[in-house]
């Protein structure tokens, strides 16, 4: 089954050029949300405008006004878009906290992996 917002998210993310687009099916397995997503900007400047296109997307798809945790400072920005929660990182704090490998392990399976 098709999930809007986590296409939206997905489609706005790559036209913001977000690197190494990561998502976790969550579904059945925890009640926080149904996807986690996971993406990189190359800057703290990209992480931002990444937030900011984000944000955007959803307010103009009817998904209410989101806020963002981090937004000031670019290093990683949370949303929490309701269905879909998105972390964007700069590449050494994605490194760094590695939040894959802990979903992963904790739920016993693999995430998907966007080219």
């Amino acid at each position: 089954m098709k999930n809007p917002l986590l296409d939206l998210t997905e489609k706005t993310l790559a036209d913001g050029l977000a690197e190494d687009v990561t998502i976790i099916d969550l579904q059945g397995k925890s009640g926080i949300a149904d996807y986690l997503v996971i993406a990189t900007g190359r800057s703290q400047r990209q992480v931002t405008a990444l937030a900011e296109r984000m944000l955007s997307a959803l307010k103009e798809h009817g998904y209410g006004r989101r806020s963002a945790e981090g937004l000031r400072h670019g290093e990683w920005v949370l949303i929490d878009a309701g269905d879909v929660i998105i972390h964007l990182f700069r590449p050494e704090v994605r490194s760094y906290y590695n939040l894959e490998k802990m979903w992963g392990a904790e739920l016993g399976e693999p995430a998907t992996v966007m080219a």
